[in-house]
């Protein structure tokens, strides 16, 4: 799909060339540019230059790509996805529209910040592959390795739409994800017990304790199931990722080497004695590590780089860099360090995002940063030194 991203004065797009002219008058297109159907993006046909365009509106709203760039989505956030994706499917049905042609790629699924709702592209008569399976390799790299249920349940979701297709998407996908709220329901459940149990007389409470207690034995270790541990060596145990990262680093890479077919054993080094002679070893000297920073147009210092991700906006709870300007939007842009190189991204801002007073960087656009650059966040100025 040849799409990029475009910014007029007020709203800013996805833009889908068309490889054909299309028949304007065909049911999906005239359905799709009438609007109004809940979970797709507004969609507009276009012509430039010959050319003939599909843009999406997606002001205010941000890519599931760029949004969960560090990931640790939660058991919540998936259920609240798999309702959107169940409500978009009644939608497709009253529309007389085909699930074939949304296209699942996270970079074409959009989320609103201010409430779990989603918006989905799509393509009127598209003929191409629909990338489902892109959007659950991308829930399987993302989501919280802490909750081993949701681990569990997501894996099982890619293995069923490798083996079964598009047919999975009918109803066995929501099917394996309301597991995971009767859970939250169970998990609810026993703490309503527990405040019952609060609220009945003390002595009560102590007395039915001491009937539940049984004598003490050996723990012992759940049983993972054979998706769980087959997930587990193919991706290398992430739970335990905010411990050993360097053991899990080696681990996750051997796993790797044995899911693409072997070893990659390096060769033991010679050494040749020599006795009688003392060489003398000169060290190396370490290479010192810039740490660059921004800093505000009156001198004041913003931030330092020193991750390879920093976020910039008014959503505190998601970005690094709080600016609390109206002019600001809410993920506004990000830097990323790449090597030794740092660049700026448009987060898909509302007002937009200019390097040195020239360059203003269409959404999601890069662009290599320079010691002394300045950038501008709708109104407040940030220097990159």
């Amino acid at each position: 799909m040849n799409t990029e991203y475009v910014r007029n004065l007020h709203s800013n797009y996805v833009r889908l060339a068309l490889e054909e002219k299309p028949e304007e008058k065909k049911y999906q297109y005239c359905i799709l540019s009438r609007g109004g159907i809940r979970g797709l993006l507004p969609c507009s046909l276009r012509y430039l230059d010959g050319s003939a365009y599909l843009y999406y509106d997606i002001t205010s709203q941000q890519s599931l790509m760029q949004l969960h760039q560090k990931g640790n989505l939660s058991r919540e956030w998936l259920l609240d996805f798999m309702r959107s994706l169940r409500k978009l499917q009644k939608e497709l049905e009253r529309f007389l529209l085909r699930e074939e042609n949304v296209i699942w790629n996270p970079r074409h699924i959009f989320e609103d910040l201010e409430s779990p709702v989603f918006s989905f592209l799509y393509v009127p008569y598209y003929e191409g592959e629909n990338q489902f399976l892109e959007l659950l390799a991308f829930l399987v790299e993302k989501i919280d390795y802490d909750d081993s249920e949701l681990v569990e349940t997501v894996y099982k979701m890619y293995e069923s739409a490798e083996k079964n297709g598009d047919s999975y998407l009918q109803e066995q996908i929501f099917k394996d994800a309301s597991v995971l709220e009767k859970k939250k329901e169970t998990k609810e459940e026993s703490k309503t017990e527990v405040r019952k149990l609060e609220a009945a007389d003390p002595w009560e409470v102590i007395s039915r304790e001491e009937k539940s207690v049984a004598p003490p034995k050996e723990a012992e270790k759940p049983q993972e199931s054979y998706a769980s541990k087959r997930f587990f060596g193919l991706f290398g145990d992430k739970r335990s990722k905010r411990g050993k990262e360097q053991e899990q680093r080696e681990e996750y890479r051997e796993n790797l080497q044995q899911l693409l077919g072997g070893y990659a054993v390096a060769e033991e080094t010679t050494y040749e004695e020599e006795y009688g002679r003392t060489t003398f070893l000169t060290q190396k000297p370490e290479k010192k590590e810039t740490v660059h920073r921004l800093y505000y147009a009156d001198g004041r210092k913003a931030a330092d780089l020193t991750t390879p991700n920093l976020l910039i906006g008014k959503y505190k709870e998601k970005v690094d860099l709080y600016l609390s300007d109206e002019s600001v939007s809410r993920v506004h842009a990000r830097i990323l360090r790449d090597d030794d190189q740092y660049y700026l991204e448009d987060e898909n801002s509302t007002n937009g995002t200019v390097c040195n007073k020239t360059t203003r960087l269409q959404p999601y656009e890069r662009k290599r940063l320079e010691p002394g650059d300045e950038i501008q966040i709708g109104n407040v100025t940030l220097f990159f030194r």
